[in-house]
């Protein structure tokens, strides 16, 4: 198939009508060692979050445990259960917080320094020419209210993600079509353009993925379909290409997930695949350290961890211990336990393939997790299967409490946005309703 068709079905994203282009990379490096070592498979991913080609042979669940290796299992956790108070619960226990209303295709539940969730619906695999839609629950899954995002270019593929908010707690959204960040309001329901995405000579489109805030208000932005990480001033404006790497052109799409490290001068950052960097297996994923240096410059980046092939490792929540929970969006559907330095240590559920996590929703695409306390807030996007009753929010223990966002006071900065421009059809009812108004001025 065309590069155009493998983009589409590997990323998820739909790319505008035209003709395809390459997408504009720096120079790779040669092809080296494999820095983990080992077997890889070479096929490249055809179906990942929703792709609609065949995938190539995937691993398989291991084996059951020695007898002796279950028992030792066995009585650590009965420990750990007699010794936990009344109520607690155990790690890995899931629940469904929430189903996700239509449009659905939940990609980053974020929870805000409120205590409330903030949901946004991303792209549907199939096209439609509905406006997506910000839904807000409590902490414990009830749907409060929910937005229309305006402005959107409706006959494109489109979608918002609830990156992070600002430091007077309005929601910054990364919307696909038109690229762009979006302030939301939520005492209001007041949207504004707080920055815009370029195209990027010779490349594909921009598509704002995930954001951080820096220590100095900045906001780091990845992009699902360039090898960059964008910048974007305090206060808002024109995004600016911060980092440019081979190693994050995934050559089939750009950068994921990124979270400010607890040192506040290093962002971590996730990359789905590998294939723009010379690297032997290119569906394998990676975690990035990219320092911020004292003149706001990118230091040298260093690889964390490298995922298992086609894990398609997406968003991901940072512990205050420093272990990293990344969200596989790929066939694996699990949660990859990192360790501060780079060590896998664990992962849920321990089969791969089966997204069976002990709750009424399996995990189908689990692409995004944020900590609440000491739970895990993990979308569930269901973009392959296209399951509603998929679509939802979930609720994983993890038995440790989260790495708190930075937001700088000056997070977002203090003059007002651009008012986000209306789509036609609320220019319309929105003239209509002054012309009402006029008229009943009239007869008054």
């Amino acid at each position: 198939m065309g590069r155009r068709a493998v983009v589409a079905r590997l990323s998820g994203r739909h790319l505008p009508a035209g003709p395809a282009a390459r997408v504009r990379r720096p120079a790779a490096r040669a092809a080296g060692p494999h820095p983990l070592g080992g077997d890889r498979d070479v096929h490249l991913l055809e179906r990942l979050h929703g792709r609609r080609g065949a995938l190539g042979r995937a691993g398989r669940p291991r084996g059951a445990r020695r007898a002796v290796r279950r028992l030792a299992l066995f009585t650590l956790l009965a420990t750990l259960a007699a010794a936990a108070p009344a109520g607690a619960r155990a790690r890995w226990d899931t629940r469904v917080l929430a189903l996700v209303p239509s449009p659905g295709f939940p990609a980053l539940a974020y929870v805000h320094p409120n205590g409330r969730i903030y949901e946004g619906t991303y792209d549907n695999p199939a096209g439609d020419t509905v406006p997506s839609r910000v839904f807000e629950y409590t902490g414990d899954g009830a749907l409060l209210r929910s937005w229309t995002v305006t402005g959107q270019t409706l006959s494109q593929a489109h979608g918002v993600q609830v990156a992070t908010s600002d430091a007077r707690g309005r929601l910054v959204l990364l919307d696909k079509s038109p690229a762009r960040a979006l302030l939301l309001d939520p005492r209001t329901g007041a949207q504004a353009t707080y920055a815009t995405f370029a195209d990027l000579p010779g490349g594909q489109p921009p598509m704002p993925d995930y954001a951080a805030w820096g220590p100095d208000g900045s906001l780091y932005v990845t992009d699902y379909q360039q090898a960059v990480i964008w910048r974007v001033p305090p206060g808002g404006g024109d995004a600016k290409v911060w980092l440019s790497d081979p190693r994050l052109d995934g050559g089939m799409f750009g950068t994921a997930g990124i979270a400010l490290a607890a040192d506040h001068r290093t962002l971590v950052v996730a990359q789905a695949s590998s294939a723009g960097g010379g690297e032997p297996d290119p569906t394998t994923g990676k975690l990035y350290a990219v320092p911020i240096q004292p003149d706001g410059t990118p230091g040298t980046m260093r690889m964390l961890w490298e995922s298992r092939p086609t894990d398609a490792p997406d968003g991901f929540a940072i512990a205050a211990s420093g272990r990293i929970y990344v969200a596989l969006v790929g066939p694996a559907a699990q949660i990859a336990v990192v360790g501060p330095e780079g060590q896998e240590l664990e992962r849920f559920p321990q089969a791969p393939l089966t997204g069976d996590n002990g709750s009424p929703v399996p995990f189908d695409s689990p692409s995004s997790a944020m900590f609440l306390g000491t739970r895990l807030i993990v979308a569930n996007q269901s973009y392959e299967r296209d399951d509603p009753s998929h679509q939802a929010i979930l609720d994983v223990e993890a038995g440790e409490a989260g790495l708190a966002p930075l937001i700088p006071a000056d997070a977002g900065g203090a003059a007002p946005a651009r008012p986000a421009p209306a789509s036609r059809k609320h220019r319309r009812r929105h003239h209509r309703h002054h012309r009402r108004q006029r008229h009943r001025g009239h007869h008054r």
